[in-house]
């Protein structure tokens, strides 16, 4: 995590070796989770738990051995026990690498 707040959250991941695909690039599946871990962070920075109920991605370029993710969440709409938000996750140029959207509910466990 490198920012949080309500509302929003921004997390970071640096590509290593270990996190490439058979074709030489960043696993879908790890974008997917850094998109997801931002979400989760902003999703419950209003001190009340939350969990996802639905969530998507489209991916719009990979990502390469050595580059810096950043994923930032930002909270769209939030009404009763549900809430939605997007992500974007982004690489060293500042280009968009994959759009995440994730809706939350509130957890009562």
């Amino acid at each position: 995590m490198i920012d949080a707040g309500p509302g929003h959250a921004t997390a970071a991941m640096t590509v290593t070796e270990e996190m490439l695909n058979g074709v030489g690039i960043l696993h879908s599946g790890l974008t997917f989770l850094l998109a997801d871990m931002a979400f989760a962070l902003a999703a419950n920075s209003h001190g009340i738990d939350a969990v996802s109920h639905t969530c998507s991605i489209t991916y719009r370029r990979p990502a390469r051995l050595g580059e810096r993710l950043l994923a930032s969440a930002r909270e769209q709409e939030r009404q009763g026990r549900r809430a939605s938000y997007t992500v974007t996750v982004t690489g060293n140029d500042g280009e968009l690498i994959a759009e995440f959207t994730g809706h939350s509910s509130h957890f009562r466990g």
